[in-house]
């Protein structure tokens, strides 16, 4: 079913485990050219979502945040672009430093700091927004914003309660 604008469910994970496994059940969802946004504090599990994402994808390597080298490249099912924006201030500082290219387009890119790239973000995406630092639970919104993205929101199945 196509997604005439924003859709978003939002689920509660109580540890990386469970922030991991919900990642890899979006990652079957994943088609090449995907863009996924992870947008929460530092330390609210944007890197524990990419690793389960990487795992959903049948990566083998262990997935670590790139903060140093900004962007990580990953092998499964789809290639894996991991990136991290942490360090950077401005969007040109991305764009410019070639961290967006036309390889991504065959495989799933996952943005951590996602925000940091402003406009340059694709409209139809999927947004990953953490709450929630330290021990607690975590409140994730999962948002499609397009038709394309829809299918992440499928891909979690139906509601509880």
């Amino acid at each position: 079913m196509p997604i005439a604008s924003v859709a978003e469910r939002v689920v509660e994970t109580r540890d990386p485990a469970a922030t991991r496994a919900l990642a890899g059940r979006l990652a079957k969802a994943a088609a090449p050219g995907d863009l996924v946004a992870l947008i929460g504090e530092l330390g609210a599990g944007k890197t524990q979502f990419a690793k389960g994402f990487g795992a959903g994808l049948g990566v083998t390597a262990t997935i670590n945040s790139p903060s140093f080298v900004l962007m990580a490249e990953y092998r499964g099912r789809l290639p894996l672009f991991h990136l991290d924006l942490y360090r950077l201030g401005e969007t040109e500082e991305a764009l410019g430093g070639g961290l967006l290219d036309d390889r991504q387009a065959e495989g799933v890119t996952v943005v951590e700091w996602a925000e940091r790239l402003g406009p340059a973000l694709p409209d139809d995406r999927l947004e990953v927004l953490i709450e929630g630092s330290g021990d607690e639970p975590r409140r994730i919104a999962v948002r499609a914003s397009g038709p394309r993205s829809g299918r992440y929101l499928e891909a979690l199945g139906e509601p509880a309660g």
